[in-house]
Parts: C-alpha cells; sequence; structure tokens
C-alpha cells in the first residue's frame, strides 16, 4: 500500500526531478545528483568484483568436482562440499544483478531454482540422456541439483558414495554431477566477460533517467529481487507466510539444511550492502541509492528515507539473529520467528515501492501481483 508523502515534499520534489512521463519510468531529471558516478561505483566496485568471485569460486568447484569424479571418497567428497557452499555464498552477492547478459541467459533460472526436481534428475542418470539447456531443465541444475548430488543421495556419505563407485550408473552419476558444474561455469563466464567488454561503459553511460535508463533498470532488477526472490524465496514460501501450509522441501539447500540462515543472511547484507554502495573488496562506500536519497532529502526535506530505509534493514538483521541455522528445524520447532522476519522484510519492500522509487521519480516496471 502507499504511503502518503507529505504535499510539500511532492511539490519541491516535482520541481527538482521533474514530472513522471506516464510509462517512461520517469521525467527527465533536473537534479543534479551525479547518477554516472553511482553507476560506475555500482559497475566497478559492486557488480563486477562480485562477479568476478563468484566466478573464481566456481573454479574452485569444477576443480573439486573434477577431482570427485576422478576419485570418489570421502576426503573428496568433503572437498566437494566445502567447494559447493563457498560458491553457494558467493552467488548470493550476484543474484540480483540480473541484468545485461545475466538477463538475457536467464542465468538466476539456470542456477538457483529450488526446490530441485530430484525425481526427473533420478530418471536422467538412470537413462543417460539429457539436455541441460531445456528450459524445462532449469529445476534439474544449479546449486539446488548439486546439493541433492552431493547431500541428499543417500542417508549416509557412505550410502552417497556408493552411487559414485559401484552403482550400475556411477558413470551417469559422475557425468550429470560435471556437466551441472560445467554448465554453471560457462554461463557464468559468458556474463563475465560480457561486464569486461563493452557492456561496463554502456552501463555507466546510460543514465538516463526513462525505463530504460541503467539506473530504473537497476532499481526495478533490485526491487524485484528483494521482493520475489530474497522475502518470497528465502521466506514467505517455505513458511507459509501467505498460504499458511508449511514447505520445509521448498527451504534452499534443502538437503544441507544447516546453511539456509546462512545463505539468507549473506543474501540481506548483499542487498544492504548495495543500497549503501559499499565496495566489495574494502570498506568503503561510493554513490549509492541511500546517498542519492540523501541527496533528495537535502532538497525536499520531509522523511529522511535512507534512514527509514537502513533503520529496517538493522531491524531485519535483528530479528534474523533469533532465527536457527537450519530453516527446516526452525519451521518445525516454531515458525513464528520466520513469519516475524517476513514482516520485517515486507515494511522494506513497502519503503522501497512507494517512497524509495517516489523520491527518485522511478516507475516500477516488473509486474507486480504480491499485493504490495
Amino acid at each position: 500500500m502507499k504511503k502518503i508523502i507529505y504535499a510539500l515534499f511532492v511539490l519541491v520534489l516535482a520541481s527538482a526531478c521533474g514530472s513522471s512521463d506516464d510509462n517512461s519510468g520517469g521525467g527527465n531529471t533536473t537534479d543534479n545528483f551525479d547518477r554516472g558516478a553511482m553507476l560506475a561505483n555500482w559497475a566497478d566496485n559492486i557488480i563486477i568484483p562480485s562477479y568476478e568471485a563468484y566466478q573464481n569460486t566456481l573454479t574452485a568447484l569444477e576443480a573439486a568436482t573434477n577431482t570427485f569424479t576422478t576419485t570418489p571418497d570421502q576426503t573428496n567428497l568433503e572437498a566437494l562440499r566445502t567447494a559447493w557452499l563457498a560458491a553457494y555464498v558467493s552467488w548470493q552477492r550476484v543474484s540480483m544483478f540480473e541484468i545485461g547478459k545475466a538477463d538475457e541467459l536467464a542465468l538466476r533460472n539456470w542456477t538457483n531454482i529450488y526446490r530441485a526436481d530430484v525425481a526427473e534428475i533420478d530418471s536422467k542418470i538412470a537413462s543417460g540422456t539429457y539436455n541441460l539447456e531445456l528450459p524445462s531443465s532449469n529445476n534439474e541444475q544449479g546449486f539446488p541439483a548439486l546439493d541433492y548430488l552431493i547431500n541428499g543421495l543417500g542417508d549416509t556419505d557412505a550410502v552417497i558414495l556408493e552411487k559414485y563407485t559401484t552403482d550400475a550408473v556411477a558413470a551417469n552419476y559422475k557425468s550429470y554431477l560435471s556437466d551441472v558444474v560445467t554448465r554453471m561455469v560457462s554461463l557464468t563466464n559468458q556474463v563475465v566477460a560480457d561486464w569486461n567488454g563493452g557492456y561496463r561503459d554502456t552501463f555507466v553511460s546510460n543514465i538516463a533517467n526513462t525505463s530504460a535508463g541503467s539506473v530504473n533498470v537497476m532499481v526495478n532488477v533490485y526491487i524485484e529481487y528483494f521482493e520475489r526472490y530474497l522475502r518470497e524465496g528465502k521466506i514467505a514460501i517455505p513458511s507459509g507466510a501467505r498460504t499458511g501450509t508449511v514447505l520445509p522441501q521448498n527451504v534452499e539447500a534443502f538437503y544441507k539444511e544447516d546453511v539456509s540462515k546462512q545463505l539468507f543472511n549473506e543474501a540481506l547484507l548483499a542487498s544492504n550492502s548495495f543500497f549503501n554502495g559499499r565496495h566489495v573488496t574494502s570498506t568503503t562506500t561510493g554513490e549509492s541509492l541511500a546517498s542519492y536519497l540523501n541527496y533528495i532529502h537535502g532538497i525536499a526535506g520531509g522523511d529522511n528515507i535512507a534512514t527509514a530505509i537502513n533503520n529496517q534493514f538493522d531491524a531485519i538483521e535483528q530479528k534474523a539473529s533469533q532465527l536457527n541455522n537450519n530453516f527446516v528445524t526452525q519451521l518445525t520447532d516454531d515458525k513464528t520467528v520466520l513469519l516475524q522476519t517476513f514482516d520485517e522484510l515486507q515494511k522494506v519492500v513497502v519503503l522501497f515501492k512507494s517512497d524509495m522509487v517516489s523520491a527518485l521519480n522511478i516507475n516500477i516496471i516488473f509486474q507486480d501481483n504480491d499485493g504490495d
């Protein structure tokens, strides 16, 4: 539900930022905030370094996979799990950046659609025939599929290792595991190459305040990620916040369920850091949505929206600190804290989709069907 913005704030902001252009995502802005500097900070200090760090973890994951498929023993299984988790954590820092080549490739759909369709995975391993490029196979690959293949094939590690050693289709298990990782590496390499090619300059130079401008597109991508994949995917769906039906099987990393809080916290921290323009490789901050909102506040007065959003991020972190490391256990013991975490996340979504976009003269252009 939209908040009512003070009339004085609206009048002054209108003169500072111009009027909206129906579906254009805002009119031509007349404020003097350096949108180009913000875009450069996003690209050079947050997005590209995050993707490169993620790319490095996938390289390590690929090496660990090759070692394991060559010699599938307990030591190499544990090393593979460590590499998988490191890459999964790193993924949380780039998942929100579904823009440019990542959007073109639908990277998120191939990387982290959970829960995994284990029946289809089992069927394709048994037959040895599959095509991971088919759209219907997006929940048969990526991190959730790897979770199943290294954590969920049996109740004990001995049973899991049998799948890769003495099982009648052990070679198929190895091939499927390797092919999933290889595809993740290939897709990510394309995204990184694009950012380090011409796309970075295209992104930074597109300062127009229109629906196709980089700031407007990135704000929409960011809000959509926070709403649909962080709030809904990680918390609302498994906890039944909207339906009342608890779905523990929909917890992220279901087979290694004791890392679900870790993945959520990493995604939340990445979202907070992006909002505040924090560099990935240092403690420095640059131009950001927070500094843009502070700039507008200096012109127009009214509520300090950046402060309100950061206060709400703090409230989410405080509530999430009460969660069990294992969300499946949390759902079994007491789902109340998960529901309360959802409530705190929802408050940020409202601030994003009413106060922030109004102040920055940006329209929401992704399909909004959640009733906010």
